[in-house]
């Protein structure tokens, strides 16, 4: 942990680029987490440092039409291979079998998304030493606020080995992420230009309306402080 101190303390004020070039400088077992507009962005930077670029996504089974497409279309800009990550079919037939295709609304996201999104991580990150996210700060003042740009990430390391994640673009804005891709002309998913700002699973995502802060479009059926699908669960034990 001193050691992660220290990198925290080496790269807390360092510009994105910088913070993944010291990644991939440190860690050749190293993975990005793509979904979004943010993560898109860091491809962008980091196709242009490293030979070993290794990119997974997470498909629920419940994305929507326009974000398959997007995912396709980073897929073919960039030229790389992108790892589609599937979530257990028994686990999910077990609990649409006995709960619905919507308990979510009745009991909180938590179940679904630690079935469709948690667990496959959870194997997925199993099997790297290093992952980098496109996580903000100001992403979601509920949960994120406190995000640094590297941390050890206690919620998926194991007993017997550390999980390093890193969070290059913990300090920019949203203005500074759209800024980046409109200059640099990546993709990003169509969503966008229909009032959606965080996008996740259809069900749980709506367009946000002007004045609205862009996470009050993800579950908002749900109290501020829990905004969290699991893969980011430290961020609640951290304000806890």
């Amino acid at each position: 942990m001193s050691n992660i101190r220290e990198l925290q303390d080496e790269l807390g004020q360092e510009s994105p680029r910088a913070i993944l070039k010291a990644a991939f400088k440190r860690y050749d077992n190293i993975a990005i987490s793509f979904s979004g507009a943010e993560d898109v962005v860091l491809i962008e930077m980091a196709h242009k440092l490293t030979n070993n670029l290794k990119v997974f996504t997470l498909d629920t089974g419940r994305l929507h039409p326009e974000t398959y497409g997007f995912i396709e279309r980073v897929r073919k800009h960039y030229d790389i291979n992108i790892e589609v990550l599937f979530p257990d079919t028994t686990e999910v037939q077990n609990l649409v079998n006995q709960k619905g295709l919507f308990s979510f609304y009745e009991d909180g996201h938590s179940e679904c998304c630690g079935i469709r999104k948690v667990n496959p991580l959870k194997r997925k990150l199993a099997g790297v030493d290093a992952w980098i996210t496109g996580q903000r700060k100001d992403q979601s003042p509920g949960t994120r606020n406190e995000v640094p740009v590297v941390q050890d990430d206690a919620s998926f390391s194991g007993p017997d080995k550390s999980l390093v994640k890193f969070n290059p673009l913990a300090n920019w804005t949203s203005k500074q992420v759209w800024d980046y891709i409109r200059m640099t002309e990546a993709p990003y998913n169509e969503l966008h230009e229909k009032g959606f700002v965080s996008i996740g699973c259809q069900p749980c995502t709506r367009p946000v309306l002007p004045g609205q802060h862009e996470r009050e479009g993800r579950w908002w059926w749900e109290e501020a402080t829990q905004k969290e699908c699991g893969l980011h669960a430290g961020n609640l034990i951290a304000r806890q």
